[in-house]
């Protein structure tokens, strides 16, 4: 497949890979995902099929991939270790604990897979936008790699490969595992959310099963109303659940349905992950709050080369009260209003597009204001006719290591799968010149 392009700037790309980046971004139209082999990578399970899937949700995946630069990767990957070294800190342990909600001082020995760490790109590098604990759309992805083609010889090369990272993702079910149960067998995982096959990512929880299958360890879906729970054994159908991987979105667990499972947590009864505490320590939208405070943070004994990495990596983040809310309504241009216990982009607000009504209850609190890190660009054809699309980048993260990163491309306010063009998009490092790992 040849590219769409015909501009002869990609001819001879900078040697800047920052700069590369971004004119591949702008003027390389390649459709680089193989539908028939994208397809086909989601047959063989139970649920829809590969074209049933993409018939469904036709903006689920991009036809092209992104491009970002080496060394904006590895700067994602620096704030995130620095992230994961203050988090495990006392101080910032006693600081959003206090507003935590009680389960949260639940201390379980696993870590909590799947954290996700949105960005976007700005002329200065990656800015972090938020953290995520059950960061969807992993093994998604993973698949996505495996339909990835080069259509011109600038953008030769495969990138991140489908086997390891889907390896990887089991040694951290199994490593989650390991630090709650030591050397006793995982017997059986179940993939929970609320009604799971009416959720948008629901083939995602069929892959996971057949790939916890492939590798020995049973595994089922279930909503979790369909749990029990003994006082010793979390069961579902009579059969013993050793493990949870939890998709749900009330993070504390306080909803009628998830009884049996928050009294198997807090008794220790089953393996939960992620878990309450791991969403109070990284998810909670007031934590970001902490991580620009750049004085609290040299008064926790955060070094001075960690915090510079932070200040340039963490756009300025402050409460909304009733208090300030008539100082922000006035500068509401330069900030971005979320819902403090969000996820998925609900209830969150440009302030040049907010409302004076909207406004009104997010005065009220429970939000916070972010400075306003505009997204970077991918242009596309789309159907014909050329298309800019916003873009953000998701590093999935256990333990302080990126395992995998994806990008979503989109047009509006936030994130979505209703784009023509749109959805997840394979990630391409494009190295510089002297380091260069395009090839």
């Amino acid at each position: 497949m040849s590219s769409i392009s015909d501009s002869s700037a990609l001819n001879n790309l900078p040697a800047d890979c920052r700069d590369a980046a971004t004119l591949l971004n702008r003027e390389c139209f390649c459709q680089t995902v193989d539908r028939a082999a994208l397809k086909r990578s989601f047959e063989g399970g139970e649920g829809l099929s590969g074209a049933e899937l993409l018939a469904s949700r036709p903006n689920l995946f991009s036809p092209s991939r992104v491009f970002v630069a080496q060394t904006h990767i590895d700067a994602m990957a620096r704030l995130v270790r620095v992230i994961e070294g203050v988090v495990a800190r006392p101080a910032w342990q006693e600081r959003v604990l206090a507003y935590a909600p009680d389960i949260a001082r639940h201390v379980p020995r696993a870590a909590g897979v799947f954290l996700g760490y949105d960005f976007h790109l700005d002329p200065g590098g990656p800015r972090l936008i938020e953290i995520n604990t059950n960061a969807g759309g992993g093994l998604l992805n993973a698949r996505l790699l495996d339909a990835q083609i080069a259509c011109c010889p600038q953008v030769q090369g495969r990138g991140a490969e489908r086997h390891a990272v889907e390896n990887g993702f089991v040694a951290m079910f199994r490593e989650e595992w390991r630090l709650a149960r030591g050397d006793a067998p995982l017997g059986r995982i179940a993939i929970v959310d609320e009604t799971p096959a009416e959720q948008f990512l629901a083939p995602e929880f069929e892959l996971f099963r057949q790939l916890f299958a492939a590798h020995g360890i049973a595994a089922c879906i279930a909503a979790p109303d369909a749990l029990r729970f003994d006082g010793t054994r979390l069961t579902l159908d009579g059969e013993v659940v050793d493990l949870v991987y939890n998709r749900l979105t009330d993070f504390s667990l306080e909803e009628e349905g998830n009884a049996s499972l928050r009294a198997a947590y807090l008794a220790d009864a089953v393996v939960l992950t992620p878990h309450p505490r791991a969403h109070a320590l990284y998810a909670d939208k007031r934590n970001l709050v902490a991580l620009s405070d750049d004085a609290w943070l040299q008064s926790i004994g955060v070094d001075a080369a960690d915090r510079a990495l932070l200040r340039a990596g963490v756009p300025h983040t402050e409460e909304v009260t009733p208090e300030n809310a008539t100082a922000f309504w006035n500068s509401r241009k330069q900030w971005f209003f979320k819902p403090e216990a969000g996820f998925g982009s609900k209830a969150t607000y440009r302030g040049d597009k907010v409302t004076k009504r909207v406004f009104e209850e997010i005065a009220q609190g429970g939000f916070i204001a972010q400075a306003l890190v505009p997204p970077s660009e991918r242009r596309l054809m789309v159907d014909g006719v050329e298309q800019r699309l916003k873009l953000d980048l998701r590093n999935f993260v256990y333990r302080d290591r990126v395992q995998l990163v994806s990008a979503r491309l989109y047009q509006g306010q936030t994130t979505n799968f209703r784009t023509r063009g749109g959805g997840f998009a394979a990630v391409f490092a494009v190295g510089c010149r002297d380091n260069d790992t395009r090839g």
